[in-house]
Order: C-alpha cells, then sequence, then structure tokens
C-alpha cells in the first residue's frame, strides 16, 4: 500500500524550474487538467502520445478535429485516448499485457488511488477485497489522482493532485513521482517487451 506525503509539506514545481521535457510534462498537465474537469471518482484512462506534426501529415483529419495545425504543431505531443480500459483489471495488470507501435512517441496514465499513512502496514489484509475495504474505511486515508507519462527517449513526468487539496494551484509536480506506475508505461515503449497485446487507437 502506498503512502501519501503531506500535501501542506509540498511545494508545486513550475515546469519550467525541472529538468524534463517540456513538450511531455505539457501533455501531462493538459490530461491533469481535463480530469479535473470530470470530476473524481473516474475510472483510469490510457492515452498515446504521439508527435504533433507527425499526427497532422499523416492523419489530417483526425488532427483538423482536434483543431491541430502546421502551426500548433511544432515540438509538441498530442494525447489520444484509448478505448475504455476494463475496470475489473487494474491499470497496472493492464499495462503488462500492451506494446504500443513504433509511431506511438510516449504514454500516458490517469488513475485515482488511495494511500495509506506508512503505520497502516501492518494491518492490511491479505485478502485484495479486504485489503481494498480497509483502505477506503480507513480514517487516515487520502485520496489522490495520478497523471503520469513516459517517452520512448526515457522522459518521464507526473502530476499528483489529492483529494483534500482539489486546487489547480496545489497539484504536485515532477518527473518521478510514482516510479513503479512510470516503469511499467515505459515498459509498453519497449521494443522488445514482452507485451502480448498492441494498444492499436492511435
Amino acid at each position: 500500500m502506498s503512502h501519501p506525503t503531506d500535501p501542506d509539506d509540498l511545494e508545486t514545481p513550475r515546469v519550467g524550474d525541472l529538468d524534463v521535457d517540456p513538450a511531455l510534462a505539457a501533455a501531462v498537465l493538459e490530461l491533469e487538467q481535463h480530469a479535473s474537469t470530470l470530476g473524481w471518482d473516474q475510472p483510469a484512462r490510457l492515452y498515446a502520445l504521439v508527435d504533433t506534426a507527425e499526427l497532422v501529415t499523416r492523419e489530417p483529419a483526425l488532427a483538423a478535429a482536434l483543431g491541430l495545425d502546421d502551426t500548433s504543431s511544432e515540438g509538441s505531443l498530442t494525447p489520444v485516448e484509448q478505448d475504455a480500459l476494463d475496470a475489473a483489471v487494474p491499470l497496472e495488470r493492464a499495462l503488462e499485457t500492451i506494446a504500443w507501435p513504433g509511431e506511438v512517441a510516449g504514454c500516458a496514465a490517469v488513475v485515482e488511488r488511495t494511500v495509506l499513512p506508512p503505520d497502516a502496514d501492518a494491518d492490511i489484509p491479505e485478502d485484495p477485497e479486504d485489503a481494498a475495504r480497509y483502505a477506503a474505511e480507513h480514517p487516515e486515508r487520502q485520496e489522490l489522482r495520478i497523471a503520469a507519462g513516459a517517452t520512448r527517449s526515457g522522459s518521464t513526468y507526473c502530476a499528483m493532485r489529492f483529494r483534500s487539496h482539489d486546487d489547480d494551484t496545489l497539484v504536485v509536480t515532477g518527473a518521478d513521482l510514482v516510479p513503479g506506475l512510470l516503469e511499467l508505461l515505459a515498459a509498453t515503449l519497449v521494443d522488445d517487451s514482452p507485451a502480448d497485446t498492441s494498444a492499436a487507437d492511435h
């Protein structure tokens, strides 16, 4: 079970202050902002990140539908949402079965999680359903939304919003806030990945 950092102790760094891929950071922040407009208790979502200039050239109709053109495409990534994920399959498990085609420059996911304080570990039941119930009922639980992305070049970026601090100015950002999820996202972009199912709606 994950442990939250107290959001009151966190500063929200600006993209320009971080040694990150600005195109990836912009795409992840765009996804987090979009998710915030949908409200909480949403299912996990998965996105292909495609080079915007290539998208405009390769799929002009789709680019036009997204409001993209040559003047807005330079050096950016466009998120393209994939088909709805099976709600019965955890996002982490689903990512283990995905391999993106070569034209996909990166991928991103948005998922909600409940995290508990470190001293709760000893009491977490082994049964997954019991553990989920225990977390949902724990008085010190923290609910948060995570937007995370990775690119084939090895860049990563995350944006995290606590439900108890649901404010655009309190979104926590960084390159490696959720290393486990980032590792799974990056693995879907490796050409020799053992994954057996390709994500195709890009």
